[in-house]
């Protein structure tokens, strides 16, 4: 993890705003192939906004879903990807929260993967200090969708027991943290390549999901993050105690409430709750050296593609990052 003195990510002075900027764009739906560099008109700052020229973001497994068009109430292509920011205030809602050269970090729904991004307010706040704008941009919708698993749907509390499902992930390897950090007993599901990554984390029980069915190794657990969905919410409820909760965060869960209540067991999708707040918790923890994201590489926006080619293989350690701060590639698509 990169730092830089704390106090930094107070305020800076921002450079003019382009009337042109580069954009990450799905073209068509399909493989990462598909994604291209362009020119976009500046987008115009909307009420209750700040205009954020964006430093960096990162991959998401739900931003390859939209890529491949999995998510079609989004609409049809062309399409600005991009869930997590980290950048500098441009532009500032008069007597709002944020004031011009503030550095901040986010989540917008959609567009990150570009020079500049109208965002509200409400998806917004000061960026960790103690970290560079790649770090940054690597932890608002990971650590977010973990700390509201294991801080407000699970509650954990010192003793329980714990499944986390890509525990070697993006969201994973935060989750473990902070399950740890609330007295958990944390088993794991991963590749043996990532073991020691986990037992560095704190797991107690890395699983081989490759060699090891996890419903021999996790019994009686109290509560499963299954960040993977399909099979894997419905075989979670035979590692549950009664009563126990599955959380899912998967676009397709396998799963459903009704299903997990006939066997005695509680389902919650991970969605909803307002968003300030735990990113201020976030980035307190970030601050305290409490919470520390693994980068396993950055890449230039010009190599996009490429970070989506890699997020396909499923086999990331911690996040990807796109910087957006990088000089336009060769393929004159930008």
């Amino acid at each position: 993890m990169t730092t830089q003195p704390s106090g930094s990510a107070a305020r800076s002075t921002p450079p003019p705003v382009p009337d042109l900027i580069r954009a990450g764009v799905v073209t068509r739906f399909g493989g990462p192939d598909v994604l291209r560099t362009v020119r976009l008109p500046r987008p115009v700052r909307a009420p209750g906004h700040a205009l954020v020229r964006v430093h960096a973001a990162s991959v998401n497994r739900g931003e390859t879903k939209i890529r491949r068009g999995l998510v079609p109430e989004l609409g049809p292509p062309p399409l600005v990807l991009g869930s997590d920011l980290s950048g500098t205030v441009v532009e500032a809602e008069p007597n709002g929260r944020f004031r011009v050269g503030d550095e901040v970090y986010g989540i917008h729904f959609i567009g990150t993967y570009a020079e500049l991004v109208s965002v509200s307010e409400a998806t917004l706040a000061a960026r960790p200090a103690t970290v560079d704008h790649p770090t940054a941009a690597a932890l608002p919708v990971a650590a977010r969708t973990a700390l509201l698993a294991v801080a407000e749907y699970a509650d954990l509390r010192p003793g329980q027991r714990i499944l986390i499902h890509a525990a070697a992930g993006g969201v994973g390897h935060l989750a473990v943290q902070l399950a740890r950090q609330r007295g958990a007993y944390v088993l794991g599901t991963a590749r043996a390549a990532h073991h020691r990554f986990l037992r560095d984390l704190g797991v107690h029980e890395p699983i081989d999901y490759t060699r090891t069915d996890f419903r021999h190794v996790a019994r009686d657990v109290d509560v499963v993050l299954d960040l993977v969905g399909g099979d894997y919410g419905r075989l979670s409820l035979d590692a549950l105690r009664p009563d126990g909760l599955l959380l899912g965060a998967a676009l397709d869960p396998g799963v459903t409430e009704q299903q997990a209540h006939r066997r005695g067991r509680r389902y919650r999708w991970l969605g909803g709750t307002k968003l300030t707040a735990p990113l201020d918790t976030i980035r307190d923890l970030v601050d305290a050296g409490q919470l520390s994201v693994h980068i396993e590489r950055t890449y230039p926006l010009s190599e996009l593609a490429a970070a989506h080619a890699r997020a396909d293989t499923g086999r990331v350690t911690g996040k990807l990052v796109v910087t957006i701060d990088d000089v336009p590639g060769a393929d004159g698509s930008a």
